[in-house]
């Protein structure tokens, strides 16, 4: 699969650039799967075609196919930040280490929701489903280590104020407020945060 530059210029076509296309875990394999199938490759040489990340893109839950297309999800997309781990999660908010261990400890699903992560919070990191961000990027300490772990993370988010002390995440665009205990659903893949 190829991304092409191009422009018409004068009745002339002009390539301006051509390299390799991105795509997902899914549509890595779906082609794979599809050349093969139309005799295009050997499965040998489809296998090829698929890189390692790919496939553990596959190892992490996902939200289904439907649930994504659905309105309840498109209209649920209440902030978007930098996809830090892949896979989906959903879970009671919680703000701190000791909230998450506790809550995972009653059998309850949760999401770490903090401004930025750091060591002393990795107890909390593990007991959490998924780790939600305002701060950091793609080598931040939560997206390291969730991608380590092969928890969703959501981080960098800027469309969100997260107060730890009133143990509320604010979307800075509408004002809505999530407070300690309500569930939100993030997609680490995406980097979407849904209510």
């Amino acid at each position: 699969m190829q991304d092409v530059e191009f422009t018409v210029e004068n009745e002339k076509l002009w390539m301006l650039q051509c390299r390799n296309g991105k795509r997902t875990g899914v549509a890595s394999i779906r082609i794979a799967i599809d050349l093969v199938k139309e005799g295009k490759c050997t499965q040998s040489e489809a296998l090829l075609k698929v890189e390692p990340k790919h496939v553990e893109q596959l190892l992490h839950p996902t939200f289904s196919a439907e649930a994504l297309k659905s309105t309840a999800y498109t209209t649920g997309v209440v902030a978007k930040g930098l996809p830090g781990s892949p896979g989906a999660a959903v879970g009671s908010l919680v703000f701190t280490p000791k909230q998450a261990e506790e809550m995972k400890a009653d059998g309850e699903n949760v999401i770490l929701a903090r401004e930025v992560t750091s060591p002393e919070d990795v107890g909390g990191m593990w007991a959490a489903n998924g780790i939600l961000t305002a701060r950091g990027g793609m080598t931040s300490h939560a997206a390291v280590v969730a991608r380590g772990w092969g928890k969703p993370c959501v981080c960098g988010c800027s469309d969100i104020c997260v107060d730890e002390l009133k143990e509320t995440v604010t979307i800075k665009e509408t004002g809505q407020v999530f407070r300690k205990g309500d569930v939100i659903s993030i997609n680490g893949a995406t980097g979407e945060v849904i209510r």
